[in-house]
């Protein structure tokens, strides 16, 4: 029983001795053990140096001026000439027409008859304008023309002048005429006037010749009386007659007046009547001209189509390499917006190259600068320049199109890559470009901290937001909080965030 209770407390010592070993060997170990449980990470110091930003793209050749040989009819095509990437001067034959009437010849001629019918329309109703105008001879001789109606035009303003001339003298007379009439209104109550005191003092004459003795002294003061007014009675008479005399000379000098200007404004109206009556005709007799020059028109047009419609061909209107085809031997060319037959890529005329950059990038460079062919050594005598630096349409607020100007032996199509760079320049602090980190809240870098613990030196990934001034294909210079000699995080073993520790090779 002893014995075996001995061995029980031998085990247990064990069992406690192994327990508190491996538990040193964890406690001593765990730095290490927890250690290898981070990330590892690569470093750099910031350092400083010159850098030589470089903006790259990659796009397709377009010709800077493509000239389009288009259609004017719909025909069946007979056969095509040439193929892509050959060589014609003006006049080489395009593609040949099969012998057919096109459908825009058919309509020409169904177009010709309403313009014919509406020549005919104008002409009656000229000829019905002619014949009902009040016109002279003369006039219905040049009617419609533009001396016929410049002519009435003069005899108007002339006889608008005698109405005004006959009207001022008319106005002239006025204050004469309502004298002499204000006169002789006057000298006619005068003399009424008198005759009625002749008449009653006759009468009184009468009556005392009738009732009174002869030799009567009162008869004999009113007969002197009599005398008196008798010659009163002439001298309004003679005044009266004066002033009728007067008023009928204005009478006649303003009838005459009156008389003329009536037929001033006569001839006016009548002229006025004329000079209508020519621009009605003047109106029709350009439509007439309108009408005859588009059937005119017309009749060239199809005569031109007439002619087209036997061995007719398409040709070269410049000389130039062809870019494409667009018609093929049984097929049509069609006359409208989809009738470019081919694209021809003019002689002496340069070529365009567009490609989209970031915001950011596009502000290193500018209108103007030189692009380098990226593997220049594949082309002969090429050379580039910056055209223009516009939004990219699919990302306008983001991206900028870049396009450039391209000289020398180039062929459309041809896919180039370009790179465009800036002056050198130096930089107090550069990083590699695998530094740069960025999220929504912008570009930052990781930087190795170290912090003291009971357990050892820690690491920590600190996070430092910065702007990035210039990059090139490997580094990029950066301004920000940090003094410049810090160790920034290059590559991890897994994902590494800001505050995280992290462990360096060792």
């Amino acid at each position: 029983m002893n014995e075996k209770k001995g061995k029980r407390r031998e085990w247990v010592k064990t069992a406690a001795i192994i327990f508190l070993s491996v538990l040193l060997v964890l406690t001593f170990f765990s730095n290490t053990i927890m250690n290898y449980s981070l990330p590892e990470v690569a470093v750099q110091y910031i350092t400083s140096g010159t850098i030589t930003a470089k903006v790259r793209g990659t796009g397709t050749v377009e010709s800077g001026d493509l000239y389009e040989i288009k259609a004017t009819e719909s025909r069946k095509v007979q056969s095509v000439e040439v193929r892509v990437g050959d060589h014609v001067e003006i006049g080489d034959v395009i593609c040949y027409l099969a012998d057919e009437e096109s459908e825009e010849l058919k309509e020409a001629r169904e177009a010709l008859k309403p313009l014919q019918d509406a020549l005919d329309t104008a002409q009656q109703a000229y000829n019905a304008a002619l014949l009902t105008g009040d016109l002279s001879v003369s006039a219905m001789q040049g009617a419609g023309s533009t001396d016929s109606i410049n002519s009435y035009r003069n005899r108007l303003i002339e006889a608008q002048s005698v109405v005004e001339n006959l009207q001022r003298q008319l106005d002239e007379t006025e204050p004469a005429y309502n004298t002499a009439k204000e006169a002789k209104e006057a000298a006619d109550l005068a003399l009424a006037d008198i005759q009625n005191q002749l008449d009653n003092l006759n009468s009184w004459i009468q009556y005392q010749q009738e009732t009174v003795t002869s030799g009567n002294a009162g008869l004999t003061e009113l007969n002197k009386q009599k005398s008196v007014i008798q010659q009163l009675f002439y001298d309004a008479q003679n005044t009266a007659n004066l002033a009728a005399t007067e008023l009928k000379k204005i009478e006649t000098e303003r009838g005459k007046i009156e008389t003329q200007l009536a037929a001033a404004q006569d001839d006016v109206k009548k002229l006025a009547g004329d000079i209508n009556t020519a621009l009605s005709l003047s109106k029709l007799n350009d439509a007439i001209k309108d009408a005859k020059a588009e059937i005119a028109k017309q009749e060239e047009k199809i005569a031109e189509l007439e002619a087209k419609a036997v061995g007719a061909s398409i040709t070269a209107e410049i000389a130039g390499t062809i870019t494409s085809i667009n018609v093929v031997a049984g097929g049509k060319t069609t006359n409208g917006t989809e009738s470019t037959v081919a694209v021809i890529q003019p002689e002496g005329k340069g070529f365009t190259l567009s490609f989209s950059v970031t915001t950011e990038q596009a502000k290193r460079i500018s209108v103007g600068d030189p692009a380098e062919l990226v593997n220049a050594w594949w082309y002969n005598n090429v050379t580039a320049t910056v055209a223009s630096i516009k939004p990219d349409p699919s990302d306008p607020s983001r991206k900028k199109l870049v396009t450039c100007n391209l000289d020398g032996d180039l062929t459309a199509g041809q896919s180039l890559s370009l790179q465009i760079g800036q002056r050198s320049q130096n930089y107090d602090m550069i990083v590699p470009n695998s530094a740069i980190r960025e999220d929504n809240n912008g570009k930052f870098i990781l930087v190795v901290e170290a912090k003291s613990s009971p357990l050892g030196t820690r690491y920590y990934a600190v996070r430092y937001d910065v702007e990035v001034l210039a990059s090139d294909d490997t580094q990029s210079a950066i301004s920000g909080g940090l003094y410049g000699y810090e160790s920034v995080i290059t590559t991890s073993t897994k994902p590494v965030e800001a505050g995280q520790l992290v462990r360096l090779p060792d």
